[in-house]
This record gives structure tokens, C-alpha cells and sequence, in this order.
């Protein structure tokens, strides 16, 4: 029996490359290395302009993955004083972690969404998505923003998070300065405009990776600094811990959002992977696969012919090797989607949410 031939990695599971790239005019893309399971580096867009330059996701919160940051500026020739603004798609770690450490060494600007916060910096706003009504409506009576350790509302494990990185951000919690987070200096509305590399760029909210994922459109050269909302050839986490009402279907309309700019859109800028060119077809394609796992979620509770855990139904739609928090958070975001649809019941038996299908 021969041993099949292992798969090859996905454009955004690859090491970060030390080639610097000219996407378009002024535009430059480096790449910063990071360790995070199922990526092997986040894109570092680097835009020139008359003022100098901006920067975009300026990779992990370490000192080592800042001096990479130096290091890519200085292949480009451009020295660090001449930074003028960090752009930061979204709140996770990889993505703003330079942005503090810019800021205090070049009082640059940090640009984000209006909506960025980070989940262990209690002084940041609540983490409620402004076009989900339900969710503004009941953002005052939320419990606290709870911990990856913290147990799941679906009565699952949560996840499994070293005691080490535990005991750091149970401090940040205490003295947020301890960890060096970013504080937004300027925070875009949705269609709101700002002006970086020598043109417009037009903020597109997309929640559904994060509540507060922002893409840029650049109409004069047809770019879209897509960050993880659509990436080439995997798809982002949807988390069910998202505090909003229905976070896949929040997904979905951001999917739906970029892909009708059409043929607006030349160039899509990923976070992670190579730059492609038809953004409205891969968001398409996103789109189909998470409709796919919906169908699976259906067909596995048709198959089984009774109520089933959360943990239960991400047997069916992850392989053994993924099951763990994330993969019952991504079930639960599908799960509670069809249950706001009207296709499933859930029921709370002893602490664990269970799904059956609507007659």
C-alpha cells in the first residue's frame, strides 16, 4: 500500500519571502514571517507617497517580529522616521502588532476601523457590530467579553490556551499598557474616505472574520487592501463567539459587499497568499463553501435522526486532526445560522445547546 503524497501547502501557509514586490505604482509588498497554525507569514503592504510612507499590517506583537519590520523598510529604502501612518485591517494579533511600536518610535498615525477593539483591553468600545441591530439593541445587557478560556456558551471545551499566555492577558486585562496595543488615532467609518499614497481610498466595513474587519478601495487604480476578508485559497474563521446576532450571516453580506464592486476591482491585496485579480469571483467562491457546510450540517442532522451537540455536528464538517474551540466555534456560528433561518430547533439540555431539524 503506497502512502499518498502529502498535500502542498496553501499560498498562506508559505514562509515569508524576502522578495519585495511592486503591486502598482508606489505600492510595495514584504512579507513578515509569523507562527500561527495555518499561516507562515502576513503580508506588509508598504505605500509611498510624497509624505513618505504608510504601512499595512505590520505583523505580531514582539520585538523580534518588529525588527522585521525595520528590516523590510530598510530593503525598501525607506528609513523608519518617514512612516507616517499604519493601517490596521482588523483586530488580531498578527495584523496590529507593530502599530504600538511605529507609533512610539515615529508618532505615526494608526488607522482602523471605527469599531477596532481588542478583547483583552477592557478600555476599548464594546465589540458590537454597528449594522446588526440586535446587536446594538443589546450591547448594554451583554455579560462581560469573555476569555478563549472561558467557558462556551454551546456547553463545548473551550480552548486550550497556555497558562503562560493566560497569566499575560489576564494582566493586559488590569494594565492594558503592559502589552503595548495599539490605540487608534483615527478610526473610519464605512464609505468614509482617506487619503494615503497619493489618492483616495474609500473604508468598506466587512464584518464577519472580525466586527471590525476594514477593507480600503482605491478607485483610481482599481485596488482593494482585502486583509483576511478574501483570501486566495483558504477561508477566514468564522467565529460564533462574535458578539453579534448571526456572525456567518454578517459574513456573508461582507462577501456580497466587496464582490459587487465587479470590475471596479483589478488587484485584491490579501493579508496572507499572493495578490489576485477577481475578487468578486473568489468571494463567491467563499461564499459557496461555507452554503456547503450549511447543506452538510443539514444532511448529518438528517442522517443521525436526533438532537446533536455542537461538538457532535463539527465531526462533520472538520477532520479529526482540526476538532478543538475553533473548529466547534466556526459549527456554532453555521448552527445558530440556520436556527435564525428558521431550519433548526436548539435545545439546552444540562448546559449543552443541541440541534435537530425544524418540522
Amino acid at each position: 500500500m503506497t502512502t499518498p503524497a502529502p498535500r502542498p501547502p496553501k499560498q498562506e501557509q508559505l514562509p515569508a519571502s524576502d522578495q519585495i514586490l511592486e503591486i502598482a505604482p508606489g505600492v510595495l509588498r514584504t512579507q513578515l514571517p509569523i507562527s500561527i497554525p495555518g499561516l507562515g507569514h502576513v503580508n506588509m503592504y508598504v505605500l509611498e507617497d510624497e509624505r513618505g510612507v504608510a504601512v499595512v499590517d505590520p505583523g505580531l506583537p514582539d520585538k523580534n517580529s518588529y525588527a522585521m519590520v525595520k528590516r523590510r523598510l530598510q530593503q525598501v529604502g525607506v528609513p523608519l522616521k518617514n512612516v507616517h501612518t499604519v493601517i490596521v485591517t482588523h483586530s488580531h494579533p498578527d495584523h496590529f502588532g507593530g502599530a504600538y511600536w511605529l507609533r512610539a518610535d515615529t508618532g505615526c498615525d494608526i488607522v482602523t476601523h471605527e469599531r477596532f477593539r481588542v478583547f483583552w483591553d477592557p478600555s476599548e468600545p464594546d465589540d458590537v457590530d454597528l449594522d446588526d441591530p440586535l446587536a446594538v439593541d443589546g450591547a448594554q445587557a451583554r455579560t462581560p467579553v469573555r476569555r478563549p478560556w472561558d467557558p462556551t456558551p454551546w456547553g463545548g471545551p473551550s480552548m486550550d490556551v497556555p497558562w503562560r499566555r493566560r497569566a499575560r492577558m489576564a494582566v493586559a486585562r488590569r494594565i492594558p499598557r503592559m502589552l503595548h496595543l495599539p490605540r487608534p488615532t483615527v478610526r473610519l467609518r464605512d464609505a468614509q474616505t482617506f487619503r494615503f499614497a497619493r489618492r483616495e481610498w474609500v473604508a468598506v466595513h466587512t464584518p464577519g472574520h472580525t466586527a471590525d474587519h476594514l477593507c480600503l478601495f482605491d478607485p483610481e487604480h482599481g485596488l482593494m487592501l482585502c486583509g483576511d476578508h478574501v483570501l486566495p485559497t483558504i477561508t477566514p474563521h468564522i467565529s460564533g463567539l462574535m458578539r453579534a446576532h448571526d456572525p456567518l450571516k454578517l459574513f456573508f453580506d461582507s462577501l456580497d459587499k466587496v464582490a459587487a464592486f465587479g470590475p471596479q476591482v483589478t488587484k485584491a491585496l490579501p493579508a496572507h497568499g499572493d495578490v489576485f485579480t477577481d475578487l468578486g469571483g473568489r468571494a463567491l467562491e467563499i461564499k459557496e463553501h461555507h452554503v456547503g457546510r450549511l447543506q452538510k450540517l443539514r444532511d448529518a442532522a438528517i442522517a443521525e435522526g436526533r438532537p446533536m451537540t455542537v461538538m457532535d455536528m463539527s465531526t462533520h464538517l472538520f477532520s479529526p486532526r482540526a476538532q478543538g474551540g475553533m473548529a466547534d466555534s466556526e459549527t456554532f456560528a453555521h448552527l445558530e445560522h440556520l436556527r435564525l433561518a428558521g431550519e433548526m430547533d436548539r435545545l439546552d439540555r444540562d448546559g449543552r445547546y443541541e440541534y435537530v431539524l425544524r418540522d
